[in-house]
């Protein structure tokens, strides 16, 4: 773990809620995000400078998050109904992308500075880094990931889906992407140089939205909504390996490879915290955070779970850190 974030974590100690020693979940602190409205969406790290990015979609902002010093550093304002965000590091750069107009902004890492803008139509929602060939990866509109050379920052070609995609990963040999269409009820995956694409089944089940690859089980975990399930397939073949039931309205899920751990953030206000065991998966814990916080990332790097959380009565928005144990 980086030194300051350390030594921040040691300030954090104080405010660290009660929990049973065997707790798989701590929650350290809540970073206020300040008058920040409504639905919160995904979150990225640019974990040098120790910077957390908040897609704060009804406020049209983008919050910048200070994790050393634990408050926020800078917002972005101007923006249309942000959705996706993701950290560039071979460009130091950050993307965002945006539902309301279908833009794709392009922020300078170290000032925040705008350097570039691209239009993809209409709903431009997640963001992927394709470190193998040095681009962007977006999914918008009724069924496409754009594929976007960051050197020039303009659009070079279109993946085409059966509908809109929602959460859409890289596996792990970086030679495929597993893509999330729940209009459509469907498993996409696409080769990542030939652009081919099949079907992967759903076996019944519906709205699948978030999604994570679990690169040393060679495993990709979708969580569906209807009915609250977590599915594990195999990223090599496809096979469907192992089913969970899983808490509700799931908008993130995230592998902790340490501890063989998987995170469920959802928004009935809980995370569900899942262990792997050979095969198949069992619940650890259903930790409570707070309705309508259904969005969440995972940073091996730093070791902690960051859980977005909407302002509610008596609850204002912030960001809340929670640190795995053992």
């Amino acid at each position: 773990m980086p030194a300051v974030f350390l030594a921040a974590s040691l300030i954090w100690s104080a405010t660290v809620t009660a929990q049973t020693a065997d707790a798989p979940l701590v929650l350290e602190t809540k970073i206020p995000l300040g008058q920040v409205s409504g639905r919160i969406d995904h979150l990225a790290i640019d974990a040098k400078r120790q910077r957390l990015f908040v897609a704060e979609l009804d406020n049209n902002s983008l919050g910048v998050v200070d994790l050393a010093a634990g408050k926020v550093l800078h917002t972005v304002a101007g923006l249309r109904e942000p959705q996706g965000v993701a950290y560039v590091p071979f460009t130091d750069s950050i993307y965002v992308a945006n539902a309301g107009d279908g833009s794709v902004h392009v922020l300078r890492g170290d000032d925040l500075a705008p350097i570039g803008r691209i239009e993809l139509g209409e709903d431009a929602d997640n963001v992927r880094v394709d470190t193998q060939r040095n681009r962007v990866l977006v999914g918008y509109g009724n069924g496409a990931l754009a594929v976007i050379d960051p050197a020039t920052r303009t659009k070079a070609a279109d993946i085409r889906l059966k509908g809109h995609p929602e959460s859409f990963q890289i596996d792990e040999t970086g030679t495929k992407v597993f893509v999330n269409v729940p209009d459509a009820r469907d498993i996409e995956i696409a080769d990542l140089a030939s652009q081919a694409n099949r079907s992967l089944p759903t076996q019944g089940a519906g709205s699948n939205f978030p999604m994570a690859i679990d690169g040393e089980a060679h495993r990709v975990l979708v969580a569906f909504r209807s009915p609250p399930t977590l599915m594990a397939l195999s990223s090599q073949d496809g096979r469907v390996v192992a089913k969970i039931e899983t808490c509700g309205d799931a908008d993130d899920v995230f592998v902790d490879a340490k501890r063989h751990r998987v995170y469920v953030s959802c928004g009935e206000g809980v995370v569900d915290v899942l262990e792997q065991r050979e095969a198949e998966y069992r619940r650890l814990a259903r930790v409570p955070t707070v309705s309508g916080a259904r969005t969440s990332l995972f940073v091996p790097e730093l070791d902690r779970l960051f859980v977005a959380v909407r302002s509610r009565s008596g609850e204002p928005a912030a960001i809340w850190v929670f640190r795995p144990l053992p």
